[in-house]
Order: C-alpha cells, then sequence, then structure tokens
C-alpha cells in the first residue's frame, strides 16, 4: 500500500507536469508587427506616415553568452504592412529581435537606425501564458521628406504650446 502511494505521488510529481509542458512547449510563437515608411524623416510615426506591404522582416535569436546567431527566420508583410512570424521552439536564454531586411519601396530603402529592431521575449518561462508577441513598429526612411512634412511637424510642435 505504502509503495503504490508512492507511486502515485511520483506519477502526480513528475510524469503530469512532464506531460503538460511537453504540450506547451510544443505551441509556436507568433510574432506580429508592422513597417512603416517615415515619409516625413522625423524618426517616428506621424498621420503622413505610410505602412509596407511586402516589407521582409526577420526574427533573429543570439546567444546570450557568445552572441552568435542561434535561431533565424524572416516573413513578409502583408497589404496593410503586418507581419506574422511563426517562431518554433522556446529562446529562454536568447536574445530574440524582430529586424527590418528589405523594403519594396525603391524611395524608401533606409533603414531607420533608431527603429530597425525590437526585442521580442520569445520564452514561456516569464510568466506570460499567450503565444503571441507584439514587436514595436519598425520603419524606413524616404529618401525625401514630403513637402507637406513641414506644416505636419509645426502641428506636433505646437501641440503643447498656447496660441
Amino acid at each position: 500500500m505504502a509503495v503504490s502511494r508512492a507511486v502515485l505521488v511520483l506519477l502526480a510529481l513528475c510524469v503530469l507536469p512532464a506531460l503538460v509542458s511537453a504540450k506547451i512547449l510544443g505551441k509556436p510563437f507568433h510574432v506580429q508587427g508592422r513597417v512603416y515608411c517615415d515619409t516625413c524623416r522625423c524618426g517616428f510615426e506621424t498621420s503622413a506616415t505610410i505602412y509596407i506591404a511586402g516589407a521582409t522582416v526577420g526574427i533573429k535569436c543570439m546567444n546570450r553568452n557568445s552572441m552568435s546567431l542561434a535561431y533565424s527566420v524572416e516573413g513578409v508583410t502583408d497589404q496593410t504592412g503586418t507581419y506574422n512570424i511563426l517562431v518554433e521552439d522556446d529562446h529562454e536564454d536568447q536574445i530574440c529581435e524582430s529586424v527590418l531586411v528589405s523594403s519594396p519601396i525603391s524611395d524608401c530603402k533606409s533603414a531607420d537606425p533608431g527603429r530597425s529592431r525590437a526585442n521580442v521575449v520569445l520564452t514561456r518561462f516569464n510568466g506570460v501564458v499567450k503565444t503571441k508577441r507584439f514587436a514595436n513598429n519598425m520603419g524606413f526612411f524616404k529618401d525625401q521628406a514630403l513637402p507637406e512634412c513641414t506644416e505636419l511637424l509645426k502641428q506636433y510642435l505646437n501641440y503643447d504650446q498656447p496660441e
């Protein structure tokens, strides 16, 4: 009787959690974000910003100690400039980022250095239950700012100013 009780306790403490974690660990992550063309070249999104369909985005995970590439996958944005990239496995001890790869717009191909990558946490061991992860929007600079940007930026500057 004592042996069978010990086996049941062992089963409850070891085998069942292993089965549950195997089911959880098998689910891939979905990384979502948007890619835009900064038509005013100001380093942030404005009302003149356009979102880029067909832009290529990569998810790169680096080994935390050696900073060598441990995982890489790419995806393409849809007509709204949104990407949804499936990422297999848990990347608990890796530094993962969403990175701009390329833009299909000929005069908007230069990545904004401050908005060309976004950190993404791709582990299940941080208390987040959902598999969908959201990355900050990333952008490319238009070669020449649009003419209407001067007036648009004046509106942003005057937003907090009394008239």
